[in-house]
């Protein structure tokens, strides 16, 4: 089974509402898109085509390679489809894999029992063949095989990826309620950027939003940040396709910005921990850190981006505090930053409208469950209006 060779159905999993910016990227990479929906994309291509897929994306969550479809009303049908794809030329007898699953079915009670099912096949088979069985736990960080099935149609993938790609690799320590890296490249991508003009990061937190500018503006894909990945334990996997594509990226990653991205933040331990992420990613000579409350955050000569996430709260039930602090977010963006595109990411429309300007959009996002939107805000420099001629 030369799954690195062999064309087959590619799914690109992402949060929901994620899709958009996903498509950006692998269209940027030179795939053709067959499929688009709410929590991912699909594609057709080889094992090998999902290594630059893996080192490249930003949006992303999991990379599916489909071995195959199949009908399958019950466990026991599940298990005879199962054991007869052949796993000893996929899984290294003397090897490790693990089981994940999306499972809707009247006899599955829970997603556990459906692993089971094909542990017990893939072991099954490879001991049949092999006489030896290989080992098999929780841990993403060998083999992957992801089960999905709903009703009667069952499908089974290798998930190249393994852990997550939504989470980059550099935020060693995450701060408070911080947010998820292939989220905060998918807000700014929202914006537009031109990744030519400063970025203006105001109440930066752990430092994500600022951090995945920066890599952003230089290139750096969240490949360079990680060297195990669920395909290397795939038999057949050529590791010079990975380093090769990974030199790549290395080489064509920039140095230097001819631009300020400025970060800031009210507590001394956040900007700390900011520094540390960014220094991880290897940007951290690329953003100016300050401790001060973002009132008093240095805005450099626009045009460019601001973008606060500042904490929202409960959904119900708005704070007095948090209104103000929305209050103040639209003073300083009205007062310091004309000329600049501003940007709040909130999860609280009833916070939102304390902002006082105009939304021009009001883009969907999720972050975890919950209903979010990033809120777009023309700051012009002067007024919008044209003087009238004088008679």
């Amino acid at each position: 089974m030369q799954v690195f060779h062999t064309d087959s159905k590619i799914i690109l999993t992402c949060n929901k509402r994620l899709s958009p910016y996903l498509k950006d990227e692998v269209e940027a990479l030179g795939f053709e898109i067959k499929r688009i929906f709410p929590t991912g994309i699909e594609l057709f291509g080889t094992l090998t085509d999902c290594i630059p897929l893996n080192l490249n994306l930003r949006c992303a969550s999991q990379i599916l390679y489909s071995l195959g479809s199949f009908k399958a009303a019950d466990p026991k049908e599940l298990y005879d489809n199962l054991i007869q794809i052949e796993w000893e030329k996929l899984i290294d007898f003397a090897g490790y894999f693990s089981v994940t699953s999306n499972v809707n079915n009247e006899h599955i009670l829970t997603p556990l029992f459906a692993n089971v099912k094909v542990k017990d096949a893939i072991v099954d088979r490879i001991k049949q063949v092999k006489g030896i069985r290989p080992n098999s736990g929780p841990d993403q960080n060998k083999t992957v095989v992801h089960l999905y099935w709903q009703d009667d149609e069952a499908e089974i993938f290798l998930d190249t990826s393994g852990e997550t790609l939504a989470k980059h690799g550099y935020r060693k320590i995450p701060g408070k309620a911080p947010m998820l890296e292939a989220l905060a490249a998918s807000t700014i991508m929202a914006t537009g950027w031109d990744k030519k003009s400063p970025f203006v990061n105001p109440m930066c937190g752990s430092g994500t939003l600022a951090i995945e500018a920066a890599l952003l503006a230089t290139e750096k894909t969240p490949g360079l940040f990680r060297m195990n990945y669920a395909f290397m334990h795939v038999l057949g996997y050529d590791e010079q396709v990975f380093f090769t594509e990974r030199r790549a990226l290395k080489d064509k990653s920039i140095k230097e910005l001819s631009f300020r991205i400025v970060a800031t933040d009210i507590s001394e331990d956040a900007v700390d921990i900011s520094r540390k992420n960014a220094k991880t990613a290897g940007v951290e000579h690329l953003i100016d850190f300050n401790v001060c409350d973002f009132a008093e955050t240095e805005v450099p000569e626009g045009p460019g981006i601001v973008m606060f996430n500042p904490e929202y709260g409960e959904r119900l039930g708005v704070h007095t505090k948090l209104e103000m602090t929305y209050k103040r977010i639209g003073d300083f963006m009205k007062t310091n930053c004309k000329g600049y595109k501003g940007y709040v990411f909130t999860g609280n429309p009833d916070l939102a409208k304390k902002i006082g300007l105009k939304a021009s959009r009001k883009i969907e996002f999720y972050n975890g469950k919950l209903d979010c939107r990033l809120f777009e805000y023309e700051l012009y420099d002067g007024s919008k209006r044209e003087p009238k001629p004088e008679e």
